[in-house]
């Protein structure tokens, strides 16, 4: 224990330990851990502690609490994803094609419903890559509330489909808001005479079950 609870007051030791850890590139709450000592009473003591050059970097790293942690959390992240999938050969493709259908797929014909943008344009990406199913096989829909910009959301969908907005099947506009939580409304994707393959991924994802 560094504290002198007798006299309420840091011993020299103490406070030469404090100085120590600082310059060594520690930081405020990792001083306070490691003494039991509060930060205010180690504040005092650090503010004209200059911390060594070999350990600026270091403590440069621990600056900005959460949003800091997250950060360098977030690209550690990044960098293993990268190392774990390097690339995807047809087969990865077409297995993450059955998990979308699964999880997001229409049960009765092939096809998905959904409002994320990027999960559309990998679906749509993915059926071009691993099944050749080109634009013209492909039915696209949106669903929109009344209070979104109709104009905007077919563009923004003609965008991530790559079919023109005349191409279209249907636009349904319902009512309610919801604005700020859906700003594109929902694109449903289905595959034009696709019965055949939809039994096929139907019985890739049965396989998948029965392997687990």
């Amino acid at each position: 224990m560094y504290y002198d609870q007798s006299v309420k007051r840091l011993t020299k030791e103490t406070i030469n330990k404090i100085k120590h850890l600082r310059r060594k590139g520690h930081s405020l709450s990792e001083i306070s851990s490691q003494l039991n000592i509060p930060k205010t009473t180690i504040l005092r003591h650090i503010k004209d502690v200059k911390i060594l050059t070999k350990y600026v970097e270091q403590w440069l790293g621990k600056r900005g609490g959460s949003a800091k942690r997250k950060k360098i959390a977030d690209e550690h992240a990044k960098i293993k994803a990268k190392q774990v999938i390097k690339s995807l050969s047809n087969k990865d493709k077409m297995l993450f094609l059955v998990a979308l259908y699964w999880g997001e797929g229409t049960k009765k014909e092939f096809g998905l419903s959904n409002t994320d943008a990027d999960l559309i344009k990998v679906f749509i990406k993915g059926l071009e890559e691993v099944f050749n199913i080109s634009k013209n096989q492909l039915s696209i829909s949106v669903r929109i509330y009344e209070d979104l910009d109709k104009e905007k959301c077919l563009k923004f969908w003609s965008g991530i489909t790559g079919v023109p907005e005349n191409k279209f099947i249907n636009v349904n506009v319902l009512k309610g808001k919801k604005f700020g939580k859906l700003s594109y409304g929902m694109c449903r994707i289905r595959v034009k005479k696709g019965a055949d393959l939809h039994k096929y991924i139907i019985a890739l994802r049965n396989e998948v079950i029965n392997l687990f």
